[in-house]
């Protein structure tokens, strides 16, 4: 069984759903006053059926692919956990949303993309940009807010960016990106470059109009794009239940004659190959897809966010599932890495953050004078 070490508090039990978008409550221990408890039993059974599945994709995956989908979710995970520490002695100001327990889904997105490929998403960005080939020490040098940044230091943590990598941000509006990101895969279709797109957003973004509205034009236009909606079931503060009268996300796609599909974002190789299957529709037939790939944040929303809305017993049910302890698992039983290969991969990560921390440690801050570049007027 996995093991992981973060703290919170929190409220209720897990929603399952599965593809046809019904839902189902899993079972848990329940006290006297109503309050679920953490039930080691249905998370072992959760994990092994998981594993189970994961093994069988495992099999149809290179060595080499593999090794680098679990080097990035490592790198993102110690990335991620070195922000919040150095945000907590006051060398990142602002705001500072970490991805901490969602990192199977970008990985198991991104690591498919070709470089005609566009990427866009929230303010949950750090490890996505990573993914798509902007340096960690660019990344961590626009968290410190110095020159050395990938867009100079102008950005900050919600704003990353790289035309040249096509990653178009970071945004922090809540779900502002949305309305983007179908925008640039009619670009795509209308340039006929090949290119699909991908847009992440949030659970609690669905809320909004410009969801609708987006995949309402993507389905009459019939637009390459991916929309990724990653559920962590908690917007800010407020849990996916208290907000949204129909919990299944993936099956609002039907509204606009679209493809949606549920997806379990603890498992890496069912987030790879459910985006395959949407990259593929993309391409071969221009057609848009709605992932709901439901995950689970372990921090708070953002750094200046105590999580007392959770209880520790439903964040230990998730850490449970951790999706890199049980993809580390899942490769050894298949004989495709060991404890050594672990061990290597860890330290890897380890000294490209430390390679990260001491760039932007270096780096200058920005000039007076780039006070007012790239400002619109």
């Amino acid at each position: 069984m996995p093991k992981t070490r973060v703290s919170g508090k929190a409220s209720t039990g897990t929603n399952k759903t599965s593809k046809n978008g019904k839902g189902s409550r899993t079972p848990a221990a329940v006290t006297e006053d109503g309050k679920e408890l953490f039930d080691p039993e249905k998370a072992q059974e959760e994990y092994n059926k998981r594993k189970k599945s994961q093994l069988e994709s495992i099999k149809n995956t290179s060595a080499d692919v593999l090794r680098e989908m679990l080097y990035q979710m490592v790198l993102g995970r110690h990335f991620e956990q070195k922000c919040a520490e150095v945000y907590r002695i006051g060398k990142i100001g602002g705001f500072c949303h970490l991805y901490i327990g969602q990192e199977a889904i970008s990985i198991g997105t991104q690591l498919q993309l070709e470089p005609r490929d566009f990427v866009i998403t929230s303010y949950r960005d750090h490890v996505q940009a990573m993914v798509q080939g902007i340096a960690p020490e660019a990344v961590l040098a626009e968290l410190y807010g110095r020159a050395g940044g990938n867009v100079g230091g102008k950005g900050g943590s919600m704003h990353m960016f790289s035309k040249e990598k096509n990653f178009y941000g970071g945004h922090g509006i809540v779900g502002g990106q949305i309305g983007v990101g179908t925008g640039m895969a009619f670009a795509q279709k209308y340039k006929e470059s090949g290119g699909v797109t991908l847009c992440f957003f949030g659970e609690a973004a669905v809320n909004q109009g410009i969801f609708h509205e987006s995949l309402n034009m993507a389905g009459l236009w019939n637009l390459p794009c991916i929309y990724i909606c990653e559920n962590n079931r908690y917007g800010m503060g407020t849990s996916q239940e208290r907000a949204m009268s129909i919990s299944s996300i993936a099956k609002k796609a039907e509204s606009y004659g679209i493809a949606g599909e549920f997806v379990d974002g603890m498992d890496v190789m069912e987030v790879r190959e459910a985006t395959a299957r949407a990259i593929e529709r993309a391409r071969s037939e221009s057609r848009p897809t709605l992932l709901e790939i439901r995950a689970y944040r372990y921090m708070g929303h953002s750094m200046s966010d105590p999580g007392k809305y959770r209880s520790t017993d439903e964040i230990k049910r998730y850490q449970e599932r951790d999706p890199i302890v049980l993809f580390k698992d899942s490769l050894k039983e298949a004989g495709v890495l060991d404890g050594k290969d672990f061990e290597k991969i860890d330290a890897e990560a380890l000294a490209k953050v430390q390679e990260a921390v001491d760039f932007a440690e270096n780096s200058p801050l920005p000039d007076e004078s780039e006070l007012l570049t790239d400002v619109y007027k």
